[in-house]
């Protein structure tokens, strides 16, 4: 391949990104806290997580996918499945902190899963969003009671690529342990039981 054509096809690549992500948008961490009293007085007994057949799934190798569910380190398959065991992890290490005398399950509805492409990852140093999105319930465990109703938590965060995932990767660090970690520190900050994680950034991507 000559220079000028490598130069040229190089452009066109920035400008499809660019095309893409566009000026970027507002992602955020956010949650209404569990009141302190109330969540002292649980003991986690069960979390449920309900991943909706209804949420489209997307396998395009495409950047930015029009999905709701975009998952691939996990091999092909039933990528609702795949990502409920991955929200079920999070939320299991989130709420393990919970020891009081009422045990309680904590129901979970994911809206939105929406992690990099292989080829988002690969296109560049600094853009993409791990955006998470679902919806908590609490309730009795013996009796079925809502102790706390439905609830949209948002669980937002920057996504890495180019070097830096690939030196990331390097060192064991996945998107998977990445979505995992933060759904975790924010199911915990929720709760009361580790610092408050909610937070809201600018950036390129989904």
């Amino acid at each position: 391949m000559t220079l000028t054509r490598r130069t040229a096809l190089l452009g066109v690549s920035a400008l499809v990104l660019s095309a893409c992500v566009g000026g970027g948008g507002k992602f955020e961490t956010d949650y209404t806290p569990v009141p302190a009293d109330l969540a002292r007085s649980w003991r986690l007994a069960e979390v449920r997580v309900s991943v909706p057949q209804t949420l489209v799934v997307s396998e395009a190798k495409t950047l930015l996918p029009r999905a709701d569910i975009v998952w691939r380190e996990d091999p092909l398959g039933d990528r609702h499945a795949q990502v409920g065991k991955i929200m079920q992890a999070a939320v299991l290490r989130g709420a393990q902190g919970l020891r009081g005398s009422r045990p309680v399950i904590i129901s979970i509805t994911v809206t939105r899963f929406h992690a990099l492409t292989y080829e988002a990852e690969l296109a560049s140093s600094d853009w993409g969003v791990h955006n998470v999105d679902f919806i908590a319930e609490v309730l009795d465990a013996r009796s079925g009671e809502v102790l706390l109703p439905a609830a949209k938590i948002r669980a937002e965060t920057p996504a890495w690529s180019g070097a830096r995932m690939k030196a990331a990767r390097a060192k064991g660090i996945t998107q998977k342990s990445m979505i995992t970690n933060h759904v975790a520190a924010t199911v915990a900050g929720w709760l009361g039981l580790g610092p408050d994680n909610r937070s809201s950034f600018s950036r390129q991507g989904n």
